[in-house]
């Protein structure tokens, strides 16, 4: 799949199989985030590749909760990568953002469902969010900045939507 074919029929995926993501192409997804474009190439954000169902489940559960909801916001996929990105860096969002989008792309190229997940920030934010960076061994002062969710698809990519007219202006 080339990129134009990627960046026009990747979709966010809202269903899952349970099946796990094998490591090679976890890593393959996570790979592209790192080399997504970033501030004066700092370099700001990490990844945190979550394949653990135990911490899966306990970042979910986080997450609904600053929702206010009961159900998975993760939609079942069995593979969450959580973007954070060093707070002190101006553009630390920014950078967080594009490994998530580039981390999307990828994960379609190879055949894979993914979604983004908001309230990164808020969960990792939390007292409990920090202690879950703790356990992980991370120190240092990070933003979170979203979630990525992967895994394989539970039935047909959604159709994409029409583009909103007005959007572009050339100068």
């Amino acid at each position: 799949m080339d990129t134009m074919e990627a960046i026009l029929t990747r979709r966010s995926v809202k269903r899952y199989r349970p099946d796990p993501v094998p490591d090679g192409l976890i890593d393959r997804i996570v790979e592209a985030g790192l080399y997504a474009a970033s501030g004066m190439n700092r370099q700001s954000p990490i990844l945190i590749a979550i394949t653990d169902k135990g911490l899966r489940d306990r970042l979910s559960a986080m997450n609904a909760r600053i929702l206010g909801m009961q159900t998975d916001p993760f939609y079942g996929a069995p593979a969450v990568i959580a973007v954070l990105a060093d707070r002190s860096i101006p553009t630390a969002v920014y950078d967080g953002s594009l490994a998530i989008g580039n981390m999307m792309l990828a994960a379609h190229a190879l055949g894979l469902g993914s979604c983004w997940i908001h309230r990164a920030e808020e969960e990792f934010d939390s007292p409990e969010g920090k202690t879950v960076l703790r356990e992980l061994g991370i120190e240092g002062d990070y933003v979170g900045v979203g979630h990525c969710i992967i895994g394989y698809a539970d039935g047909p990519l959604p159709e994409a939507s029409a583009r909103r007219p007005g959007r572009v202006f050339r100068a």
